[in-house]
C-alpha cells in the first residue's frame, strides 16, 4: 500500500512537516515557545527538564529531546538553549544533524537576553519555515510507518473492544512490513508472562522481563506498592478492580504477532527492522506517548474508555473508545466508536478495518480530532529526582 508523505535524507518518510523549536531545558522553554509563536506552522515543546539532572536520567532527557528532533514528522529544527543548562544547545543540535535535515541552534546568554534571542530566533525560524514549505509530498510504502499504541483512562470496554481493535491494526501493519510499539511497563504487570512468551529472541525476552521487574523494584525502594496507584481512581470508578485485570486488557493492543525486541524509553527502532516492539515507558499517558514519538512513531492510536483529549506536538493521535457513552459525551475528542462491538454487535474485524482506514487517511494528511483542537501535550519520563 502506498501513502503520501515527506521524503527525509535519512530514515522513513514523514506524514507531517513541522518546524520544531526545541528547548534544551525548562529555562529555555518559554523563549522557545515565544519564537515558535511568531512563525505559523512552527511548534515547540514545554519541557520541564534538561538541567540539574545527572547520569542516566540526564541521558534519557537528552535522548528524548533529540528523538523529537529526529522524528520524520519534523522537517527542520531550531534548538534553543539558555547557555548554562545541563543539555547544551550545540551538542543537542549535533545529535540531530546526522538525519540530514536543517538544524541550527541559538543560546540565550550569548544573544544577550530574551528579546534579542526571540528576534534572532524568529529570523532563523522564518527562513527555515520558508525552506520546508517547498517540500512536496510523494508516494512511499506503508512499511515505513511506525505506529505508537497507547491506552489511558481505561475501563472494562477497553479490553473488550478498543484495545483488540488496535491489536487488529498492529497485526495488519506488521504483516505489511511496518512497525508498532506497545508501551506502558506498569500496565503489563500481571500479564508479562503472556507477552514474554512471544519474544523469539531469548536475550530480548530477558530484557523485557528485567524492565518489568525494575519497575516493581523501584516502587519497593520507595516503600510503596504499585498497586496503591494502579488501577487509578478513574479506572476503578470505571469498573477495573486490579492491576492484573487492567494489564490483561491493555495487552490486547499488541495483537498476536511476535515481538521483535524490547526498547529503552525513547530508543529508536533499529533501521530497516520492522515488526512489533515493546518500549519501557511509564503508564502515564503523556510521558509514554512522548517516548514512542521520540523513538520514531509518526502516528499514535490511543484507546480510552473513560475519555481523554491527549495529543502530541508532532504526531497525530487517533482516539478510539470502546465505551459508546464516552463516544457520545466526548464526541469532540473521539475519532472511532468501537463501542458498537458491544452495543450493536459489530465485529472486531469490522471496527479494526475502520480504524486501519482512519490511520491511513491520517497518514495521508487528514487531521485527527486532537490535532484539530490543538492538543499538544508533552512530558518526559524521569528516572530520578532533580538535583
Amino acid at each position: 500500500m502506498k501513502l503520501m508523505g515527506y521524503r527525509r535524507a535519512q530514515g522513513p518518510h514523514g506524514i507531517r512537516n513541522y518546524l520544531l523549536v526545541l528547548p534544551t531545558s525548562v529555562c529555555a522553554a518559554d523563549t522557545a515557545e515565544k519564537i515558535a509563536c511568531q512563525v505559523p506552522g512552527a511548534v515547540s515543546v514545554p519541557t520541564q527538564h534538561g538541567c540539574c539532572q545527572i547520569g542516566s536520567d540526564l541521558a534519557l532527557t537528552e535522548r528524548a529531546l533529540a528523538g523529537f528532533g529526529m522524528n520524520a514528522n519534523v522537517g527542520a529544527v531550531l534548538v534553543v538553549g539558555l547557555g548554562c543548562d545541563g543539555i547544551q544547545a550545540r551538542h543537542l543540535a549535533g545529535m540531530i544533524e546526522p538525519m540530514g535535515k536543517p538544524v541550527q541552534s541559538i543560546v540565550i546568554q550569548e544573544e544577550g537576553g530574551t528579546l534579542k534571542t526571540i528576534a534572532e530566533g524568529g529570523r532563523i525560524a522564518a527562513d527555515m519555515a520558508r525552506a520546508i514549505s517547498a517540500d512536496v509530498r510523494e508516494e512511499f510504502d506503508i512499511s515505513e510507518i511506525i505506529l505508537g499504541m497507547e491506552c489511558g483512562g481505561s475501563d472494562p470496554t477497553s479490553g473488550l473492544a478498543s484495545n483488540p481493535s488496535i491489536g487488529y491494526v498492529s497485526d495488519k501493519l506488521v504483516d505489511m512490513g511496518g512497525s508498532s510499539i506497545l508501551s506502558e511497563t506498569t500496565e503489563v504487570i500481571g500479564a508479562e508472562h503472556l507477552l514474554a512468551a512471544r519474544f523469539a529472541d531469548e536475550e530480548e525476552r530477558r530484557k523485557f522481563l528485567r524492565m518489568v521487574k525494575d519497575v516493581e523494584d523501584r516502587a519497593i525502594m520507595l516503600g510503596q506498592d504499585l498497586r496503591s496507584g494502579q488501577p487509578t481512581p478513574g479506572n476503578k470508578e470505571g469498573g477495573l478492580s486490579t492491576i492484573e485485570e487492567k494489564s490483561l486488557g491493555c495487552m490486547y493492543k499488541a495483537g498476536t504477532r511476535p515481538f521483535a525486541g524490547a526498547l529503552e524509553y525513547a530508543e529508536r527502532i533499529p533501521e530497516g527492522k520492522g515488526g512489533l516492539y515493546f518500549m519501557d515507558t511509564p503508564g502515564q499517558d503523556i510521558d509514554s506517548i512522548t517516548g514512542m514519538v521520540a523513538g520514531g512513531a509518526q502516528v499514535v492510536v490511543f484507546s480510552t474508555g473513560r475519555g481523554t483529549p491527549t495529543g502530541s506536538p508532532i504526531a497525530p493521535v487517533v482516539k478510539i473508545t470502546g465505551n459508546a457513552e464516552t463516544f457520545r459525551s466526548m464526541r469532540d475528542n473521539m475519532d472511532i466508536n468501537a463501542g458498537r462491538i458491544i452495543t450493536e454487535g459489530a465485529s472486531l474485524p469490522q471496527i479494526g478495518e475502520e480504524l486501519f482506514e482512519m490511520m491511513v487517511k491520517v497518514c495521508n494528511g487528514r487531521q485527527t480530532k486532537a490535532e484539530a483542537l490543538g492538543h499538544r501535550e508533552f512530558g518526559i519520563y524521569k528516572l530520578a529526582g532533580t538535583f
